[in-house]
């Protein structure tokens, strides 16, 4: 597997639906996981449009068919269908609900004083 590139598995979850696929009125889209393995590229990797490598074709085509997808609520409709069934491959933890030990906010120590705290709600 290429670095940016999806997992056969990730592109089975995402493949039905975009448009221009297999059995659908429209013109068929044979290049569908390559567009996408292009957006994944371009955001992940975090370079301008025209850095896109020549692999994945034309940018300027790339990035007209990404603001098309994205007008007509393809990505949204990728994303709830991804939200709905998570498998949890990645999650975030957010720090603000980690608690610090007493003295690190400036608690009295045993038989000491307590160190001013720069927070005007502690102590």
């Amino acid at each position: 597997m290429r670095r940016y590139g999806l997992r056969d598995d990730q592109w089975e979850r995402i493949k039905n639906f975009l448009p221009g696929r297999e059995g659908h009125v429209g013109g068929t889209a044979a290049d569908n996981r390559l567009f996408v393995e292009a957006v994944l590229y371009r955001y992940r990797a975090g370079i301008p449009w025209r850095d896109l490598p020549a692999r994945f074709g034309d940018w300027k085509n790339t990035h007209k068919r990404l603001r098309r997808w994205c007008e007509s609520g393809v990505f949204e409709r990728i994303f709830k269908a991804l939200a709905e069934d998570c498998d949890n491959e990645y999650m975030m933890l957010d720090s603000t609900i980690v608690r610090a030990h007493q003295h690190s906010a400036g608690a009295r120590k045993k038989g000491g004083t307590a160190k001013p705290s720069a927070d005007p709600e502690a102590g």
